[in-house]
């Protein structure tokens, strides 16, 4: 290693040529302002203190794990190419600075997201189509899923359980009664930023702490996604493609939108649907599958696939690798891989967390695309 002194107590300041091949770990701050992209080895923060990553230029890591009592606050951007372990202790960053974030490059990927242990501000991604954002705030993970349309340089996300109106930790302010007439409600209880250029589906989820049934004449099918429009200044409709659970816990997919064209997205109400069409053509859910062998959930069975015997099923990772594919799909899928080389073993079943379908009903000429969780 050159380059690298001690300045009194304020940690290890970074000014020349550092490399790491085998593990380094931090139990001080890290100040970076010379290059540091040449990692291939592990870098650990750990210890009883915050540890702050700042300077002028963002350290670019190879594989990174965090291990405090408290948390990790960034005032300069991280770049992480390989791995990322999350196991104790937040990774925050300012949340009035979009500039500054967790950021995972091209093969970039993370393990160990949990309550305990997540980014508490922003985190990017780059050149993808399919990410899951591991954000949320000081006390639980509130994770989004990015499904884009075609691959985005970079697309950046956070989570704020904050009131939209009078949002604590940001300039900007999105008042929750500014908006489109045919809006019932804003939630006042918390809110995302999520920002590509792709069009995309992004998939969120509501808690008990949402707190949706307060909102008044709210019912489980009147929950709908709606976002800040940049352009109008106002809360404008976003839609969903499908959504899961009910009034007190659940999830929706949104329709198709530009992220960049909305400065926030969150979750609002309007009437039940009457028109013929949203009638006559329901979407598919989501679906939920605890393959433990007591009869409940066990398989997954997806609404009107015995309409369309001419069918398939694709099932894929948050990664975006292809875990599962069968022609003619019926009721097959109880969470064990069929396709892909990530799991070498694959009696022992995939592990559980969030995946991705997409069903094709070839005879009726229909596609549908949508989310399930799969429990252990």
């Amino acid at each position: 290693m050159l380059g690298l002194s001690l300045q009194a107590q304020i940690g290890l300041y970074h000014s020349g040529n550092m490399q790491v091949h085998g593990n380094l770990g931090f139990h001080i701050n890290f100040i970076n302002d010379s290059a540091f992209d040449q990692t291939q080895g592990l870098v650990g923060f750990y210890g009883d203190n915050v540890i702050q990553v700042s300077g002028n230029i963002p350290p670019t890591l190879w594989d990174a794990e965090v291990m405090l009592d408290n948390n990790m606050f960034l005032e300069n951007t991280v770049n992480v190419q390989n791995n990322f372990n999350f196991i104790d202790g937040n990774i925050l960053t300012p949340k009035s600075d979009q500039a500054v974030y967790l950021n995972f490059m091209d093969q970039g990927q993370f393990s160990g997201e949990s309550n305990l242990s997540k980014v508490t501000g922003f985190a990017a991604v780059n050149n993808r189509d399919f990410f899951f954002f591991p954000v949320g705030d000081q006390n639980l993970l509130r994770p989004l899923t990015l499904n884009s349309e075609s691959v985005s340089p970079l697309s950046i996300c956070a989570y704020f359980f904050e009131n939209p109106t009078n949002p604590s930790s940001i300039t900007e302010n999105f008042d929750v009664e500014q908006k489109v007439r045919d809006i019932g409600t804003v939630t006042d209880r918390e809110f995302w930023i999520v920002q590509s250029d792709a069009p995309a589906q992004v998939t969120i989820g509501w808690n008990t702490r949402s707190a949706l049934g307060l909102i008044p004449n709210a019912t489980f099918e009147s929950i709908i996604a709606v976002g800040w429009s940049k352009a109008s200044n106002q809360w404008v409709i976003i839609g969903n493609s499908s959504t899961s659970g009910d009034l007190t816990e659940g999830f929706l997919t949104t329709k198709t939108f530009v992220p960049s064209e909305y400065a926030a997205i969150t979750f609002g109400t309007i009437p039940l649907p009457t028109d013929t069409f949203a009638v006559n053509n329901p979407t598919l859910g989501n679906y939920f599958l605890s393959p433990n062998g007591d009869g409940t959930n066990d398989f997954l069975v997806i609404d009107g696939m015995e309409e369309s015997p001419n069918n398939s099923l694709i099932i894929y990772n948050r990664l975006g690798q292809k875990v599962f594919e069968k022609v003619n799909y019926v009721n097959e899928f109880y969470g064990v891989a069929n396709a892909g080389s990530l799991y070498l073993n694959q009696e022992m079943g995939l592990p559980e967390g969030v995946y991705y379908y997409l069903a094709t009903l070839n005879d009726l000429g229909l596609e549908y695309t949508g989310f399930l969780f799969l429990d252990r």
